[in-house]
C-alpha cells in the first residue's frame, strides 16, 4: 500500500511539473515563448529591457516618480534584486530620470539638471554594479549651454551596433535668439569622450524655416552620421528652398564635419530613417509629399523615397520616389478615395528598418497618434487624460536601387488610453518650425500605463519577416484592414504574427487554442539579443514574467 502511495505521489509530482512546463511555454507557427519564474515583487513594472551580461539581464521599472533596476537571473530568468535609482545631488540639485544602458561590460544610468546659474544642461552618469545597486561615483558627461530652462532641450542616445559605444544628441531651439543647436558626443565603454560637435543653424532671415534633425546614427566604424532638413520660404526669389543634407563625422577623418548634399525638387520630405551598414554604405528611406504651385509642402504623403550614400566618397549612389501604388492606397485609405488620387495622411512614423541580405531595405512604418486632453481637477490635483492609438504598418521591400519591390499593409487597430496627474511627455524637442524625429518614441515616463502593449516586434531570420503583435481574439485568421476588429482592451489580447513571403504575400499565425490565463505580451518592452532570439516580458493582473521569444 505504501509503494502504490509513494508511486502516486511520484506520478502527481512529474505530472504538476510537465504542466507548469507547458504553461510556461505559448507556441504558435515557428515562434515559441517560453517564461522564466513569475516576479512576486510586481510592484514596480518594467519598462526598458537594457541587456544581457555575464549571465544577468538588466531591467528599468518604475512605481509613480521612482526608477528601479531588477536584475535577473539568465538561465532561470527568475528575478535576483530590486534596487532603488536614487542619484546624488548635482550641484546641490535633484537630478531627474533619463535612461538605463547597458554599453560593452559596463551599465550605467543618466540623469539630467538645468543649471541656472551657468545656463547649461547638464548630463551625468552613474555606474551600475553588477548587483544592480548604484556606484558612489558620479561622471558628468555633458555641459550644453542653453539659455532658460524652458529652453533647455532634450537627450538622446544610441548605441553603437556593438554595443560598445554610446552616442549622444542634445537639441533645442533658442526662441528669442532665432536659433536652433544641436551637440553629439561619442563616448567609449567607460564614458571617455571620443569626440565631439556643437553648431547653431540661425534663421533670423527665415522666419518660417521649418528645420528636422530626422535621424542619427553610428556605423561599425565609429562614424557618425545626421540627417538634417530644413526647408524655407525665400521670398526674393518667392520659391521654396528645400535643403536635404547628411553631416558626416568620420573617424579616419579625426570627425571633420562633412557634408554630403541630396538634391531633388518639387517633392517635400516628411520623414527619414537611416542605416549604416557593414558594406561602407548609407542607406536612408522616408515618406515625401508633392509640393503646391507655390512651392509649399502638401503634408500628406505621396509616397516613398530611398537614397544611398558610399561612406567612403560621399558619392549619392542612387536617389529614388516611389509613388504608393493603388492597391496600397487603397487599404489606407479606400478604394474611392484611391480611384480619385488622394494621398495618405500623414500620420506614419518609422517604426523599422531592416537591411536585407542583398542590400535593399524593409520598412515598417506604423500609423501612430497621441491624443492629449484638457486637464481637469484643481492646481496640483489636475488629471490629465492620455491615449495612444498604433493602428495598420505599411511594410514597404525595397530593391537595392531603391525602387520598390513589393508592399503591403498589417492590418490592426490598437488604443490605450489612462490619465495621469502630470505630462512630463516627450520633453521638450520641438516647436512649429524645429522637430527631431527620432524622438517619437514613447517616453519611458509613459510606459507601465498601457501603451507598452501596443506596437508590434519585427523579426528578420534567414530572409523571412515575422511580425509580432498583440490582437483582438476575434480576429483570429483576419488580414483585411477593413474587417479588423479594434484592441480596445489589452488585457484579453492574443498573441499573433504576420509573416511575409517573398512576393509580399501575408500568412497570419495565431495560437491553436485561446487559453483565458496567457499571459500577455509587452512588444513595447522587449531586447534583440540575436535575430532569432528577443528577451520579452509578459503579464496577465498581477502576475509578470521575464521570457524569451524565439523564432525557428
Amino acid at each position: 500500500m505504501k509503494t502504490m502511495i509513494k508511486k502516486y505521489l511520484i506520478a502527481l509530482s512529474l505530472f504538476s511539473f510537465f504542466s507548469l512546463s507547458v504553461l510556461s511555454q505559448d507556441k504558435f507557427g515557428p515562434i515559441t515563448l517560453s517564461y522564466g519564474q513569475e516576479i512576486e515583487d510586481n510592484k514596480q513594472k518594467i519598462v526598458q529591457i537594457s541587456g544581457e551580461i555575464n549571465g544577468k539581464i538588466y531591467t528599468l521599472a518604475n512605481k509613480g516618480k521612482k526608477y528601479y533596476v531588477k536584475v535577473f537571473d539568465s538561465a532561470e530568468m527568475k528575478l535576483i534584486s530590486t534596487n532603488l535609482i536614487e542619484f546624488p545631488e548635482l550641484k546641490n540639485k535633484d537630478l531627474d530620470f533619463e535612461s538605463l544602458k547597458v554599453i560593452g561590460n559596463k551599465i550605467y544610468v543618466f540623469g539630467s539638471m538645468y543649471d541656472r546659474k551657468n545656463k547649461e544642461f547638464d548630463l551625468a552618469a552613474i555606474e551600475i554594479n553588477a548587483d544592480g545597486t548604484l556606484n558612489d561615483a558620479q561622471k558628468v558627461i555633458f555641459k550644453t549651454p542653453v539659455t532658460k530652462k524652458k529652453e533647455r532641450g532634450a537627450f538622446y542616445f544610441k548605441k553603437s551596433p556593438v554595443e560598445n559605444k554610446l552616442l549622444v544628441m542634445h537639441a533645442t531651439l533658442f526662441d528669442k535668439e532665432e536659433a536652433i543647436q544641436y551637440e553629439i558626443k561619442l563616448f567609449d565603454e567607460d564614458l571617455n569622450e571620443i569626440t565631439s560637435h556643437l553648431e547653431k543653424v540661425p534663421f533670423e532671415d527665415r522666419r518660417d524655416l521649418e528645420f528636422s534633425i530626422s535621424d542619427f546614427d553610428i556605423s561599425f566604424k565609429d562614424d557618425i552620421f545626421l540627417i538634417i532638413n530644413e526647408s524655407y520660404r525665400d521670398r526674393k526669389q518667392k520659391k521654396n528652398i528645400e535643403k536635404f543634407e547628411i553631416h558626416a563625422f568620420k573617424k579616419d577623418k579625426n570627425y571633420e564635419k562633412e557634408v554630403i548634399k541630396l538634391d531633388f525638387e518639387n517633392k517635400e520630405v516628411i520623414n527619414c530613417a537611416m542605416l549604416a551598414t557593414q558594406d561602407g554604405l548609407l542607406q536612408f528611406v522616408g515618406f515625401y509629399s508633392s509640393v503646391n504651385k507655390r512651392g509649399k509642402a502638401n503634408w500628406k504623403l505621396k509616397g516613398i523615397y530611398s537614397g544611398t550614400v558610399d561612406i567612403n566618397s560621399n558619392e549619392v549612389l542612387n536617389l529614388k520616389f516611389n509613388e504608393f501604388d493603388y492597391e496600397t492606397k487603397v487599404k489606407l485609405i479606400g478604394e474611392r478615395r484611391a480611384k480619385k488620387g488622394k494621398d495618405v495622411k500623414p500620420y506614419y512614423q518609422t517604426h523599422s528598418l531592416i537591411e536585407k541580405p542583398n542590400g535593399g531595405l524593409i520598412l515598417l512604418s506604423e500609423y501612430q497618434l497621441v491624443y492629449v486632453g484638457r486637464t481637469g481637477g484643481i492646481g496640483p490635483l489636475g488629471i490629465t487624460p492620455i491615449q495612444f492609438t498604433k493602428n495598420e504598418i505599411i511594410v514597404t521591400s525595397l530593391n537595392p536601387d531603391g525602387t520598390v519591390e513589393w508592399s503591403n499593409v498589417i492590418a490592426k487597430k490598437q488604443r490605450a488610453a489612462y490619465s495621469t496627474l502630470s505630462i512630463g511627455f516627450f520633453g521638450f524637442a520641438g516647436s512649429s518650425n524645429f522637430s527631431v524625429g527620432v524622438g517619437i518614441a514613447i517616453p519611458v515616463s509613459q510606459l507601465g500605463k498601457g501603451p507598452e502593449y501596443l506596437g508590434a516586434i519585427p523579426i528578420f531570420e534567414n530572409g523571412k519577416l515575422t511580425v509580432v503583435f498583440n490582437d483582438h481574439k476575434k480576429n483570429t485568421g483576419v488580414t483585411d484592414i477593413e474587417e479588423i476588429r479594434s484592441l480596445g482592451n489589452y488585457n484579453k489580447s492574443i498573441p499573433t504574427a504576420f509573416t511575409f513571403d517573398d512576393n509580399g504575400k501575408i500568412t497570419r499565425l495565431d495560437p491553436q487554442e485561446l487559453q483565458e490565463e496567457r499571459l500577455i505580451l509587452r512588444p513595447g518592452v522587449y531586447y534583440r539579443k540575436s535575430p532569432k532570439e528577443y528577451i520579452i516580458y509578459s503579464s496577465r493582473r498581477s502576475k509578470d514574467k521575464l521570457g524569451r521569444l524565439i523564432i525557428d
